[in-house]
């Protein structure tokens, strides 16, 4: 015998059952007197009216008792100092998870077969669930990034092939302004999984340059030069101590590789303010800064 003859089997004893039941029910009403059926039906109405009385009492019980779990779990969030994007998921989700319990429970007070209500629910989830997977996708993310915090509301941040200023934190986005003020919004789920440099989050930042000299140019001199401007630069930090030392001998210089520590918020301004010192003060002291050059050779030849 297959398992759809089993299955077929079972559903007709399964009918012819219920199809029992029904009839003795309805030949034991049959021989009972109006005075009986009166009493039957007033108590059948006593007992409706008294689990719909239980149920609505539960309605009002359970929603203040919800109101007061929600003020209580917002209190502890504030007082540990919770996100406040997270704190209002966590209070959102509270909510709508024991308002779906107490429906439940008032729905078995009735008298009425929850199974199927919560298969429904189960079928919901899973169809809303398939149907927003990037977007719940998102939403992990953000979750993620709410708990583990790696990066707060103004660090700046290189992430996505998008770089700016972290302006706010979403549950499904993060936006960030750029340099040039624009904003862009970049998704939670590849942001949580992908790589994020965050050029905030130490206080300090190693600055480098590379400078180049002439050919010939007094290597010395030009050490000790930048050795003084870096420290004239009341940002730069004596510890770690600055480092200068010749890189390379290029096609047109000789390369001098420099690096210096400051604080992160400092980092552009020392970084550009160098730039132009080197610039001026090699040319007060003699010093070339090269550039590509090309020699062209030119050769007559003679006629026979």
């Amino acid at each position: 015998m297959t398992l759809t003859t089993l299955i077929a089997a079972a559903g007709a004893v399964a009918d012819t059952t219920k199809k029992t039941e029904i009839a003795d029910k309805l030949a034991s009403l049959s021989q009972m007197s109006g005075e009986e059926l009166i009493q039957m039906s007033i108590r059948g109405i006593l007992s409706v009216g008294s689990r719909i009385l239980i149920a609505l009492v539960l309605l009002f019980v359970g929603r203040w008792i919800i109101k007061h779990l929600r003020k209580g779990l917002n209190r502890m969030l504030t007082n540990r100092k919770v996100e406040a994007s997270l704190r209002s998921f966590l209070m959102s989700l509270t909510n709508i998870t024991l308002t779906l319990f107490l429906i439940i429970v008032i729905i078995g007070i009735l008298g009425i077969d929850t199974t199927s209500f919560i298969a429904v629910f189960a079928s919901a989830g899973l169809a809303v669930g398939m149907a927003l997977s990037g977007t719940l996708q998102n939403f992990a993310g953000g979750v993620m990034i709410l708990i583990f915090k790696p990066f707060k509301v103004g660090d700046y941040i290189e992430a996505q092939g998008q770089s700016g200023t972290v302006k706010e934190i979403q549950l499904f986005n993060t936006v960030i302004n750029t340099a040039d003020n624009k904003t862009i919004l970049i998704p939670n789920g590849g942001l949580s999984t992908g790589i994020i440099n965050n050029y905030s989050k130490e206080n300090s930042r190693r600055v480098d340059w590379t400078f180049g000299i002439g050919y010939g140019d007094d290597y010395d001199k030009a050490k000790a030069t930048i050795a003084q401007l870096l420290e004239s630069d009341g940002r730069i930090f004596k510890e770690p101590a600055y480092f200068i030392a010749l890189t390379s001998l290029g096609d047109s210089s000789v390369n001098i590789v420099v690096r210096a520590w400051t604080a992160s918020s400092d980092y552009w301004g020392v970084f550009f303010d160098m730039n132009e010192k080197v610039y001026k003060r090699f040319a007060e002291v003699g010093l070339n800064i090269p550039y590509p050059q090309m020699d062209v050779h030119l050769y007559r030849q003679e006629e026979k």
